[in-house]
């Protein structure tokens, strides 16, 4: 697969079009709303956390990008309803839909599934796979509006290959994947929104913190470093990828370019 990590995006990149990202308050999820923005997108801010919202809000106006809006939404607890309020409230305010980013995620517990909490499996996929999956079929006619949609889902290195430990949210990222591919298949005889997978990798970010404790935060790219392959997903330069696993980062030992 071709590398799109040393992607160097027009200026104007986004212009005109609406995107709507979860989890934007923090992290990967705010570096994507900036950067969106920067490039010419609206942003739909979607996060648990009202402050954190308000504060990317204040970074993208002060930046000179298009006014955004603010969606306060937490997945954990948001219903069916809740979704579709949301899709009413685009359709009214934008009409459609261009992107969508999830990026919204919980990590839960590094711990033998043997001793896994129930209740704590149960967040977790509502959060990584049953929030992500209803949202996008509220909001799929808004994106079905769109000449040119592109969904992009936040996928792990966990949710491609197994690993101990990791129990609920490397089930959750396999969900994920599989989720892409269906949903995939489903659109692309019949339809121009794309749906792919983006794995960020090892990204300096309070996620990675918590799982890495010991890892010296130095030593890992920023969000913002990681940002080239989700403007090349979000724009129009992606068309006719869709159904696809991408990479943020290369390999280890591959330096950008040569991926």
């Amino acid at each position: 697969m071709e590398c799109h990590i040393d992607y160097h995006p027009p200026a104007n990149l986004l212009e005109g079009r609406v995107v709507l990202v979860t989890g934007a308050g923090a992290g990967i999820g705010r570096a994507a709303a900036r950067s969106f923005a920067e490039h010419g997108a609206t942003l739909v801010l979607v996060g648990r956390t009202l402050t954190k919202l308000e504060a990317v809000y204040d970074e993208i106006e002060t930046a000179g990008g298009p006014q955004p809006a603010i969606y306060p939404l937490n997945f954990e607890g948001a219903t069916l309803k809740e979704y579709r309020d949301l899709a009413k409230t685009l359709e009214r305010e934008f009409g459609r839909l261009d992107g969508l980013l999830h990026n919204a995620g919980l990590l839960g517990e590094l711990m033998p599934f043997a001793q896994y909490d129930s209740e704590l499996w149960e967040r977790v996929m509502q959060v990584n796979v049953t929030g992500p999956v209803w949202m996008t079929q509220a909001l799929l006619p808004l994106l079905e509006a769109s000449r040119d949609a592109s969904v992009v889902l936040t996928s792990s290195s966990v949710g491609r290959k197994g690993r101990a430990r990791w129990g609920a949210y490397s089930v959750s990222k396999f969900a994920t994947e599989g989720f892409m591919q269906v949903l995939a298949d489903e659109l692309e005889p019949t339809s121009s929104v794309r749906v792919n997978t983006l794995n960020p990798g090892a990204t300096r970010t309070a996620m990675r913190q918590g799982a890495y404790p010991d890892e010296d935060p130095a030593t890992l790219r920023t969000p913002l470093d990681i940002m080239p392959t989700y403007l090349w997903l979000m724009g129009p330069a992606s068309r006719g990828h869709t159904g696809q696993a991408f990479d943020a980062q290369p390999p280890k030992g591959v330096s950008p370019g040569t991926a």
